[in-house]
Formats: C-alpha cells, sequence, structure tokens
C-alpha cells in the first residue's frame, strides 16, 4: 500500500475496521516516510482509535511498545503505532520533539482515512511532549485529536537536572554521541539546532482544550521530577477538562508503565 494511499487524499474505509493488523509506510507533510501499523479491535468493530506516541530511542516494534499496543487495545478501540522518524524503519533525522508532530498528524491522519471517528493520542516520554504540542497546533484542524494523554512528558525544554537528562543531552548534541544514538540505539539525530525553538509543552496546555488532557507521571522517575508534571497542570485554564495522575513507585515512560496504569489509560482514552 503506497504512502499516498495511507496520506492526507486517502478516503475513509469503514469495511476496513473489520480486516486484520496492516503496516504503511505514511508520508508527512514535510515528505518524511514514517512506518505504522494499525491493529484493529478483535471483537467487534470499534468507531475509537488510540494513537500510541513512543519516546526517544522507541520505534513500532519496540517490545515496550508493542505490550503497552496490547494492553491499550483491549479496551474497545483499535491501536496505531508507528516510528517517529529517525526511529526504526522510519526515514528522516530525529528532531527531539520538534518536527515529531508532524509525524504524529501522519498517523492520526491515517487513523481517521481508515474510518475511525474518534481518534484518542497517548505519548511517552519525548511522545508525550509531541503529543501536547500536536493537540494545541491541530485543534482546529481534522488532525486534532479527541483525547490527549501524556505520560512522563517534560513541562519545558533543555533540562539537565538529572543524570540520565546530562547524558542524554550529552548524546544529542556530540557527534560521537550521536554515532552511539546511531548505532548503539538504532536512532539517528539531526545535528542541526532548533530554528525556531518549538512552542514548550507547558505552553501547548493551554492550547489543548475542549478536548480532554490527561497528564501521569511518576514518583520516581529519574528524567524529569514531579514538578514537570505540575507546572503541565498549573497551565491549564480554569475550567478545562485536564486530570493529573501521580504515580506511586512508578519510573520514567513506557517502559516503567505497568499493566495496571496501562488499563487505566486505555480506559480513560476510550470513555473520555
Amino acid at each position: 500500500m503506497s504512502s499516498e494511499a495511507e496520506g492526507r487524499f486517502h478516503m475513509p474505509d469503514v469495511s476496513s475496521l473489520t480486516s486484520g493488523p496492516r503496516r504503511a509506510m505514511l508520508r508527512t507533510d514535510d515528505g518524511v516516510r514514517i512506518e505504522a501499523f494499525h491493529e484493529p479491535f478483535p471483537a467487534s468493530v470499534a468507531d475509537t482509535a488510540v494513537v500510541v506516541a513512543h519516546g526517544f530511542t522507541g520505534a513500532v516494534d519496540r517490545p515496550a511498545v508493542r505490550r503497552a499496543a496490547r494492553v491499550l487495545g483491549r479496551h474497545a478501540a483499535a491501536v496505531v503505532t508507528f516510528s517517529f522518524r529517525g526511529h526504526g524503519r522510519s526515514g528522516g533525522l530525529s528532531t527531539l520533539g520538534d518536527r515529531e508532530v508532524l509525524d504524529l498528524a501522519a498517523a492520526v491522519r491515517w487513523a481517521r482515512g481508515l474510518g475511525h471517528a474518534r481518534v484518542a493520542t497517548v505519548g511517552f516520554s519525548m511522545g508525550g511532549s509531541v503529543v501536547l504540542r500536536q493537540a494545541a497546533l491541530d485543534r482546529s484542524t481534522p488532525d486534532g485529536p479527541d483525547a490527549v494523554a501524556a505520560v512522563s512528558a517534560p513541562a519545558r525544554w533543555y533540562y539537565r537536572g538529572t543524570a540520565p537528562m546530562r547524558r542524554l543531552h550529552w548524546m544529542v548534541t556530540r557527534p560521537v554521541g550521536r554515532l552511539v544514538g546511531r548505532y548503539g540505539l538504532r536512532t539517528r539525530v539531526d545535528a542541526r539546532p532548533w530554528d525556531p525553538e518549538p512552542l514548550p509543552p507547558f505552553r501547548a496546555v493551554p492550547l489543548i482544550a475542549p478536548a480532554p488532557l490527561l497528564l501521569v507521571h511518576g514518583d520516581r522517575d529519574p528524567y524529569f521530577p514531579l514538578d514537570h508534571p505540575r507546572m503541565l497542570a498549573a497551565a491549564a485554564p480554569e475550567g478545562a477538562p485536564v486530570e493529573l495522575w501521580l504515580e506511586p513507585g512508578m519510573g520514567h515512560a513506557e517502559n516503567a508503565a505497568g499493566e495496571e496504569l496501562l488499563d487505566r489509560l486505555g480506559a480513560w482514552l476510550v470513555r473520555r
């Protein structure tokens, strides 16, 4: 199936919701090819799809992503997973959450083109910052999601307050670090700095309503301490449909999200 057939001009085909899993290469608005995987709800036709945005160094076929998709898919929803640019078999280079909003928009567009009337997005870590920004930037377009969940997301850019984040900054800013990322972690990083700087996640939060927003963060996250989710929650306007779950004992992102949490996430995404 060509990327063009799965892109912006793909016509809805409700009958396809009952077919089996399918892989596709999507094309973003800036021309990058993105690998994606659609898994229909096995028990019946589901009008809801959950689009999963992985963290930095993740990909469609990473075990933590596949586990998240399996659990989220229990909740009367199809699941779309994809690899961000620079990850897995997708083209391009990672821009660390900047142009990745175009990758997520392509995945949401594909889900709607397959006939799903309602699309929710859930992102982990870098993917969490992407779902927040994409929901804000595409709020008034067909690519905007109907509900959003961000897990272990940063609130602001350039954070170096923890040892894991200092290591990550070394990896993405040094030539030898980018080689480690490419060959050790199978992640290809763009060496160019942001220009212009993308909208920070906490500034995206006020622009997401009226879509419901869920913020999830572990109290043992080694990357981003609890001031990040609290800053995100505080940025929401009064009366906006925003929830904050602080998870006792949880670490970081999809690798730390247990089955019980993923079950609650899936129920929230479908219910909201």
